[in-house]
C-alpha cells in the first residue's frame, strides 16, 4: 500500500473490504436469494414475488430498523459516548461526545491526531483535519474534509475526536486501495465502468443514469473526461453512501422504496449540499 500508511490496529475491522455487500438480505430461516448490491433487483424473480431487494421471507416480518455492519466505506460504527447514535433526525448541530482511540491503534495515527490537536481540546477542526490527512498523501478539498466529519460524526459541527479520526483514517486507507485497484492503467484517474464496479465493491449498484449524473458532477473538467481523480472518487462515494445509508433508514422493509416527510427529505439531503 502507498503512502506509508500505520497498519490496522489488530482486530481493527472498520473499514475493511466486507465479504459480501452489506445489503446482503439478513436473513436466515428459508433460502433467501444471492447477496445483492443496494439498489441491485433481483434477477428472474416468479411472478407475485417481491420485485425489491430487501424483502422479507413469506411469513416473515420485515425487520425493524437495525444498523449493521459496514465494510469498506461503510457509515462510522455507533460508539457508545462517542458520538449521537445515526437514525432519527435530531439536531444536525449536536454536540460531538469525548472520545478516545480504540484498543490497539497504531501510535502514529495517534501522533498525527495530536500534532493536529494543537489546543490540546481533545478535538480537531476541518481545518486540522485537512492538515492531518494531508500529511499522509490524503489531500482533500474542506468540502470533502467536511462531507467526511459529518458522515463520520453525524452532527454538522465540524469537529472530530479520536475514535472518529481513526476511523477516517483506516477508511481512507481502505478507499485509496480500492482507487488504486480500479485505476488500470494507472492514470489517476477511473472512468465510469471503473467507478461503477468500485462502488460494486462497496455494495453499492446505481443505475447507468446515476452513474453519469456522478460522473458529470465529480469531474473536474465538467464532465469532459468522463473520468475523475482520487480526492472526488473519495466525495462521490461519500455521497453515495451516505444517501443510501438514510435511505436505508426509512427503507425499513428493503423494498428499494421509502417515504419522507418534506422536513426529513430537506435534513437528509441539505448536509450534502451544505459540507
Amino acid at each position: 500500500m502507498s503512502g506509508g500508511y500505520p497498519q490496522h490496529p489488530p482486530g481493527y475491522g472498520y473499514g475493511s473490504p466486507p465479504a459480501q455487500p452489506y445489503t446482503a438480505a439478513p436473513y436466515t430461516a428459508g433460502a433467501p436469494p444471492p447477496p445483492q448490491p443496494y439498489g441491485a433487483p433481483y434477477a428472474a424473480a416468479p411472478y407475485g414475488a417481491p420485485s425489491a431487494p430487501y424483502s422479507a421471507p413469506p411469513g416473515e416480518k420485515p425487520p425493524k430498523d437495525k444498523h449493521q455492519a459496514h465494510g469498506a466505506g461503510g457509515a462510522p460504527p455507533v460508539h457508545s459516548g462517542s458520538y449521537p447514535p445515526a437514525g432519527g433526525y435530531a439536531s444536525p448541530f449536536a454536540s460531538l461526545l469525548p472520545s478516545a482511540f480504540p484498543p490497539g491503534t497504531d501510535p502514529n495515527v495517534i501522533a498525527c491526531f495530536q500534532m493536529a490537536d494543537q489546543d490540546g481540546s481533545g478535538f480537531i477542526d476541518d481545518k486540522e483535519l485537512q492538515r492531518a490527512l494531508s500529511s499522509y498523501n490524503q489531500s482533500f478539498s474542506l468540502r470533502t474534509v467536511r462531507l467526511l466529519m459529518y458522515l463520520f460524526t453525524n452532527t454538522n459541527t465540524r469537529k472530530i475526536g479520536p475514535k472518529e479520526f481513526t476511523s477516517v483514517f483506516y477508511s481512507l486507507q481502505n478507499w485509496r486501495a480500492i482507487f488504486e485497484r480500479f485505476d488500470r492503467d494507472r492514470s489517476g484517474k477511473i472512468d465510469a465502468n471503473e467507478l461503477r464496479e468500485a462502488l460494486l465493491s462497496l455494495g453499492f449498484s446505481v443505475s447507468p443514469v446515476v452513474l453519469d449524473l456522478l460522473v458529470s458532477k465529480f469531474d473536474k473538467t465538467g464532465g469532459k473526461n468522463k473520468a475523475i481523480e482520487y480526492d472526488n472518487f473519495i466525495e462521490c462515494c461519500l455521497t453515495v453512501k451516505g444517501l443510501t445509508e438514510k435511505f436505508k433508514e426509512k427503507d425499513t422493509m428493503y423494498s428499494g422504496n421509502a417515504t419522507f416527510t418534506y422536513e426529513a427529505f430537506m435534513l437528509t439531503v441539505l448536509p450534502f449540499l451544505i459540507a
